[in-house]
């Protein structure tokens, strides 16, 4: 689906339309003030020490993890770019509209948190159908698990959630008990949300950046044109 360039320009506004929902998803896990997931609290934690945006953190962390990926060997997309400019800067810009106060109560944050986890898992089926590649973190995710064969790809996604709640503990990023709800709930969300589209992950072929450049740049369409003129001159 993303061996044109018209495919790959609908994809990527697919995927940055699900980004942007997903922005819109973590901006309510914050409002709701009771505590945010580890990679989260890790951003917030680093913007409050360095006196920038969420966004700008986001970024900052995003294309780290992207260097890690690279070193890793694992390929990345238009989609893992995209993931990790579009939802941080969603975020600054629901911030500066200052649509929702953060909330006191928990009755109203509880709803408003669960909410968010339930929008995020509609968001990620819209960015993945889109195949243009993992977010960074997933990228990471699945570079180190395949380094760590007899580990479970669960276990090493704990592992890596517990480092980053380290650091972002360590630098006064927002812990409650939304941050031990949020690895439970998100992951639940996102399976019903899965199954409410029919949408299966492992079914979608994803792209990586050298194939994007191949395809935007025609050199697919330039070696089918050339076999085609083989075939007539035979």
């Amino acid at each position: 689906m993303n061996d044109t360039r018209l495919g790959i320009l609908k994809n990527s506004v697919t995927a940055t339309l699900g980004l942007m929902l997903f922005g819109v998803a973590v901006y309510l896990v914050i409002q709701a003030n009771i505590g945010v997931n580890p990679w989260d609290a890790f951003c917030l934690g680093l913007a409050d020490k360095l006196g920038v945006l969420y966004g700008t953190a986001s970024i900052m962390i995003s294309f780290a993890v992207i260097c890690i990926d690279l070193l890793l060997r694992e390929k990345i997309g238009l989609g893992t770019i995209l993931d990790a400019v579009v939802v941080g800067k969603t975020v600054d810009l629901l911030n500066w509209l200052d649509l929702i106060p953060k909330q006191n109560s928990m009755w109203i944050s509880l709803p408003m948190m669960f909410l968010g986890f339930f929008i995020a898992g509609f968001s990620q089926y819209i960015y993945m159908k889109a195949g243009l590649s993992c977010g960074p973190r997933d990228a990471m995710q699945v570079a180190i698990g395949r380094r760590m064969p007899r580990v479970p790809i669960g276990a090493v996604n704990v592992i890596i959630l517990a480092v980053v709640l380290l650091i972002g503990w360590g630098l006064g990023g927002p812990i409650g008990i939304g941050t031990l709800i949020a690895p439970f709930a998100s992951g639940g969300f996102q399976q019903l949300a899965f199954n409410i589209m029919k949408f299966e992950p492992k079914e979608v072929k994803h792209q990586d950046l050298t194939e994007s450049f191949n395809v935007l740049s025609g050199r697919k369409l330039t070696r089918k044109r050339d076999f085609y003129d083989g075939q007539q001159k035979e």
